[in-house]
């Protein structure tokens, strides 16, 4: 079976919280290319939701916001399914976070489920699900701190 989307699968199991609130965007300086793909992204804030999406002319999943991110951002051509992301490149603790890594949630009742992109200063931009639009969250809020599988690093740092 061919995984595609967020997590391969178009519908999302209900959950017995809300996500809480969008946070406010950090400031990113482009200083790298992982800071640029960030960069990139925070430009499709507001970008509406559609399972499947690749652009911010059809909306975006979630992994197809990092997918356009990383190829506008960093010229690199990233999977379109969160499992294959998830294999990407190497795991990074959450304290050590940066600019541009991958970041992964369980939203569908499995590790990976989901994706975001890492800003900096605890947030993370993302497209969250139907009826939403790309917007940053803050890596701390409750919600996000249960639901966190991991991290990942596709671009090394310079130096």
């Amino acid at each position: 079976m061919l995984l595609t989307g967020c997590a391969g699968q178009p519908a999302r199991l209900p959950e017995v919280e809300a996500e809480p609130a969008a946070a406010a965007a950090p400031i990113v300086n482009a200083s790298d290319e992982a800071s640029s793909v960030a960069l990139q992204a925070l430009a499709y804030l507001g970008t509406p939701y559609r399972t499947g999406g690749l652009s911010p002319q059809t909306g975006f999943d979630c992994s197809g916001l990092v997918a356009y991110a990383y190829r506008q951002g960093a010229g690199l051509a990233l999977p379109r399914n969160t499992f294959d992301l998830s294999h990407l490149g190497q795991a990074v603790r959450r304290s050590e976070l940066r600019p541009g890594d991958l970041v992964f949630y369980n939203t569908q009742r499995r590790e990976y489920s989901h994706v975001g992109i890492y800003l900096g200063e605890n947030r993370f931009i993302h497209a969250p699900a139907s009826g939403g639009e790309v917007r940053v969250e803050n890596l701390r809020a409750n919600y996000w701190m249960r639901r966190y599988s991991g991290a990942r690093r596709v671009i090394a740092p310079p130096g």
